[in-house]
């Protein structure tokens, strides 16, 4: 009997958790009432047993360190642990990579090569690990991955054991923090086409985005998100969420508003509450302490203190959108979702464990009256974050804010507005002297270490040393949290199991439903239940400009599977044959810098500046200010003394929705002709609401939950989650800081797209969301 159990004991202590691939050799110990330990047997760490239970030797010094006690609070193990770091251990925990895919090229990227090779050639699989991340975890030091693509949740998991393994053999075995910018709605999936088939799985759980979130105007569906997309996210070896995007969506014209929860102070401060509670709160055996635990991920809010007050609409990822203006001087309440939501959870974790400052210039706000970009302003972060508002996580910078910008406005570089004319490392020591403690994007630990040098220089090597060791802490609070210390590695079969389950998928497709806004019911159109014929036109999708300037081919499709519709009704392809139509659109949009500014306008002798239309027709900016608010480029254009646009003329890439619409109504006679709206930011409904019969609009979200509504098999419940401009004048007159400013589209029905407006089957709908989010300042 005792052999049999000393024989049972070794077997749990060596035995590996029973995979078969390679990969998966890591190796599970149980501690009773205790941590659950994982380990790789290639790390070189070994298992210390004190007083009967096991700890990690991550440091090989063969005694339990404080770090390494799963006992001890967090805090006592991050003190402990900072201290012992080196300047350039801390230099690369203070790194957040640039955007890695699985698996991926030597750039990061997706690819089907490893370091240059095929697959096949190299002997490589896709979840090892390539030169370049090997050389940035052991010679950089960097812990903080961001995961673009995976190829599968089998890969990623694979991927995360083997990158875990690798920094567990090296220095003082601190793990890896993997994250993932939001990952879930259709439009990121590629998914919108896909159909949902109930009981079945899928790649990922497929939810609205920020705005379709927003729509259901509940927070106990933004919480239901949150909680199952951590699920996911940690099944994936993601622990870190760079979300939610709680920027207060106040600016119509700007295209991240898509990624809000649109204009409302009182409902963003809401849905940032539910999101953060849902991602970073653990319950019952999965906590280990203060909410903290297993299922857990730590929250990147951002982006403070609201990027949505964008000058005329235009991005701050480019040098001509780089000021955010306050002529309602409204300021204040752009930091509510922040300071009354992120800050203030409902659930024991108490506050997102992080703050990712936008890009832009809070145009004259900062009371020094420098401007600096909001991750080098020091009444910004530490001011404001930091001492009003009593903020002690991880700050960590937008991506490449401290690299050089390009040649002309329009390059997608660096972003290093209000220090253009400082080096590289000069950027890294503001942004530290500042407040922040991370750089997004930033591979490469050298910046860093010589901003410490110029620290020592100017203030000492003890205020050096403790300002690092004060970033070093708030950093691995949010590793030990999650017990990655303990265990970071996955069981990739359960991976498989979790990511996109059946349960998880039926969810996404309710919260997609529940997201959908009807905005026009004429005759009562909608629904159409019975099996008639409806006729759907092709969409022309013209070429558009990336991020990283890439142009795609222009297209003429299909905007719906035919297939799936055939579900629903009859399809024809001739209109007079049709009892009605469906014209699916998108709003009107331009390049996907958002627009804003034209070089070839800057060539031809302007100031490069050209209008954000938010209708489809062209449009003259008569009604835009005389001059800018804000102004200055003084690396790459310094002659430019305002960005003024008044008298100039654009057109919006896909000018072609409006002519299908408007040609499909003639087609169609006398018949309905249904819109569909795949909305990414405000519209202009006046040229063509009066000529059809419903409008339906989606937010990012699969054109077979718009069947499910427009076929009665769903009631719609949506509501608008900012207004409908009645027209292009009440956009240049609105304040870019200022919610609820515009007038808003009446239509032929007499209803008024205002903020919170939707239809269901008896008419407006006037509910307890209605009543409790009404338009206040």
């Amino acid at each position: 009997m005792k052999r049999t159990l000393l024989l049972a004991l070794a077997t749990t202590l060596i035995i590996p958790c029973g995979f078969s691939q390679n990969n998966d050799n890591f190796r599970i110990i149980e501690n009773e009432n205790g941590a659950t330990l994982g380990y790789s047997p290639n790390s070189g760490v070994k298992i210390l047993t004190i007083n009967g239970l096991k700890f990690k030797d991550l440091n090989k010094n063969g005694k339990l360190d404080k770090y390494e006690d799963w006992r001890l609070p967090v805090d006592e193990r991050a003190k402990d642990l900072a201290k012992r770091m080196s300047t350039e251990q801390i230099a690369g925990l203070m790194l957040y990579s640039g955007h890695q895919a699985i698996p991926s090229n030597s750039e990061g990227f997706a690819a089907g090569t490893y370091n240059g090779k095929s697959y096949t050639e190299s002997g490589a699989k896709a979840w090892d690990l390539t030169d370049a991340q090997k050389t940035f975890l052991k010679d950089d030091n960097l812990r903080h991955v961001l995961i673009t693509s995976v190829e599968s949740p089998e890969v990623a998991a694979k991927w995360n054991n083997e990158m875990q393994a690798f920094v567990e053999g090296i220095g003082l075995g601190i793990p890896g923090n993997t994250s993932s910018d939001p990952r879930h709605s259709g439009q990121i999936t590629g998914n919108t086409k896909a159909e949902f088939n109930a009981g079945a799985g899928g790649e990922i759980s497929v939810w609205p985005d920020g705005l379709g979130l927003a729509a259901t105007f509940d927070p106990a569906v933004v919480k239901q998100f949150g909680e199952i997309a951590a699920q996911e996210y940690r099944a994936l070896g993601i622990t870190t969420a760079l979300s939610p995007q709680i920027d207060l969506g106040t600016e119509p014209r700007w295209y991240r508003i898509s990624m809000t929860f649109g204009e409302s102070p009182e409902l963003s401060t809401d849905m940032a509450r539910a999101y953060i509670d849902g991602f970073q709160t653990s319950t019952g055996k999965d906590e280990i302490t203060g909410g903290w635990g297993y299922k857990s991920v730590n929250a990147m809010v951002k982006h403070w203190p609201s990027g949505g007050a964008e000058e005329g609409g235009r991005d701050g990822h480019w040098a001509f959108g780089k000021f955010a203006v306050y002529p309602g001087n409204n300021f204040e309440t752009h930091l509510k979702p922040f300071t009354e939501g992120a800050f203030k959870l409902d659930g024991a974790t108490g506050m997102a464990s992080a703050v990712m400052p936008y890009y832009t210039i809070s145009y004259n706000q900062s009371k020094d009256g420098s401007n600096y970009a909001n991750g080098f302003n020091k009444y910004i972060i530490t001011d404001l974050l930091r001492e009003k508002y009593g903020y002690d996580g991880v700050v960590c910078t937008d991506w490449m804010i401290t690299a050089d910008e390009g040649k002309t406005p329009d390059e997608f570089m660096g972003k290093p507005w209000g220090v253009e004319d400082k080096t590289v490392a000069e950027r890294h020591y503001i942004t530290l002297m500042a407040g922040v403690d991370q750089f997004g994007g930033n591979n490469v630990m050298g910046p860093i270490i010589e901003a410490y040098k110029m620290g020592v220089k100017a203030h000492g090597k003890s205020f050096m040393k403790n300002r690092f060791e004060q970033s070093a802490v708030r950093l691995l609070r949010n590793i030990f949290r999650l017990g990655l210390f303990e265990n970071p590695y996955l069981d990739s079969k359960e991976s498989a199991q979790t990511v996109g389950n059946p349960e998880f998928m039926q969810a996404g497709y309710d919260a997609q439903l529940k997201s959908v806004v009807l905005l026009k019911n004429k005759e009562q159109v909608l629904p159409i239940k019975e099996r008639k014929t409806v006729y759907i036109p092709e969409m022309y999708y013209p070429a558009v400009k990336s991020w990283w300037g890439i142009w795609s081919k222009p297209s003429i499709d299909y905007p719906v599977d035919l297939e799936m519709v055939k579900k629903y009704y009859n399809v024809t392809t001739n209109p007079t044959k049709a009892d009605f139509a469906i014209v699916f659109v998108n709003s009107p949009y331009s390049n996907n810098d958002g627009g804003g500014y034209d070089v070839y306008d800057r060539k031809d002798g302007g100031n490069g500046y050209v209008p954000i239309s938010l209708q489809y027709g062209t449009y003259t900016a008569t009604d835009a200010r005389e001059h800018s608010i804000a102004a200055g480029d003084p690396v790459i254009d310094p002659t430019i003394k305002s960005r003024s646009y008044k008298g100039k003329t654009t057109t919006v890439s896909n000018v072609m929705d409006l002519q299908t619409i408007l040609a499909t109504r003639e087609q169609m006679g006398d018949k309905p002709v249904i819109v569909v709206a795949n909305v990414s930011r405000p519209m202009i409904f006046n040229e063509f609401e009066k000529r059809v019969d419903g409008i339906v609009v989606r937010f990012g979200i699969s054109e077979q939950a718009v069947l499910d509504i427009i076929s009665g098999k769903y009631e719609p419940s949506g509501l608008l989650p900012f207004q409908m401009p009645a027209n292009m004048k009440t956009v240049e007159k609105q304040y870019e800081d200022v919610p609820y400013d515009m007038e808003c589209h009446k239509d032929s029905e007499g209803n008024v797209y205002d903020f919170a407006y939707g239809l269901n089957w008896k008419g407006v709908i006037n509910d307890a969301r209605t009543a409790k989010y009404t338009k206040k300042q």
